[in-house]
């Protein structure tokens, strides 16, 4: 090869290292954020995942009590009704971890009525540690499995398999209906697909498409909530999680007993 050659072709192959390390720098949110870099970030709407890394940056600091993080509290409470739900979602979490925070009693209460179940059980369980028992519903909400159901009435084209984890917001199947038209059918929380319309079948509008488990780290924190201010009418929900079985880790199982102990220890008193 000439020199110009090789230098192209050395220049391609850096490049090519170069660009996952560049995603993944921006990316990860292990990165160290400086103050200034923090408020650009809380306020950088173009980039949701920007937002997020500076509200889990945020929350790390009130874990360590460090007392700069107070100055971004203000923005904390506004981004309750950011347009994005995994910004309202980290930012429900991040406002109980300091039961101080002004505003932020407030907030998490008016986030109870959040079109994101995700959203409505992070408010709830942040409300916990204020002593707020009024999300208990939207705790109990956690334990169930979800129910999705289709937007149309058309045909599945492609679907995942029962059995297989899923992320909030994964895709889980594709609808065709109307003119060729293809809607993506998503799920609403975190967890395992317990069973799924097949590819062709046809759904009226309504019609179930899938039915999801909550993941075992949801599971938990409903549970640990539950302890502290769950009611014997709850113990239904907590039950099952009580059971031997595979999808079920020991830990979610020993906090569901520890659970149901402690709610009816309560109900004696």
């Amino acid at each position: 090869m000439s020199r110009a050659q090789k230098l192209l072709f050395f220049l391609t192959a850096w490049l090519i290292c170069l660009m996952p390390f560049l995603f993944w720098w921006n990316t990860w949110f292990g990165r160290k954020l400086s103050d200034q870099q923090l408020t650009e970030y809380l306020h950088d709407t173009k980039k949701p995942r920007h937002i997020q890394q500076a509200l889990v940056q945020v929350g790390e600091r009130i874990a360590r009590h460090d007392p700069t993080a107070q100055q971004w509290y203000p923005q904390l409470v506004l981004l309750a009704s950011a347009p994005v739900e995994e910004v309202r979602n980290t930012d429900a979490w991040i406002m109980g971890q300091d039961t101080s925070g002004a505003g932020f009693h407030e907030t998490l209460l008016l986030m109870l009525a959040d079109p994101s179940q995700m959203v409505r059980g992070n408010a709830a369980l942040s409300l916990v540690r204020f002593g707020d028992a009024s999300g208990r519903a939207q705790i109990l909400g956690l334990l169930q499995p979800a129910i999705i159901t289709s937007p149309e009435s058309g045909s599945i084209v492609d679907s995942d398999r029962p059995g297989t984890a899923i992320h909030q917001g994964g895709l889980i199947a594709k609808l065709e209906y109307g003119n060729k038209k293809t809607a993506e059918i998503r799920s609403p929380i975190p967890g395992r697909i317990r069973s799924i319309a097949a590819t062709g079948a046809n759904l009226a509008a309504g019609a179930e498409v899938a039915v999801v488990d909550p993941a075992n780290e949801q599971v938990w924190e409903a549970l640990r909530a539950l302890y502290l201010i769950g009611q014997p009418d709850d113990l239904a929900a907590v039950r099952p999680y009580e059971r031997d079985l595979p999808d079920i880790s020991n830990d979610v199982r020993q906090q569901a007993l520890e659970t149901e102990q402690a709610i009816r220890n309560r109900d004696r008193r």
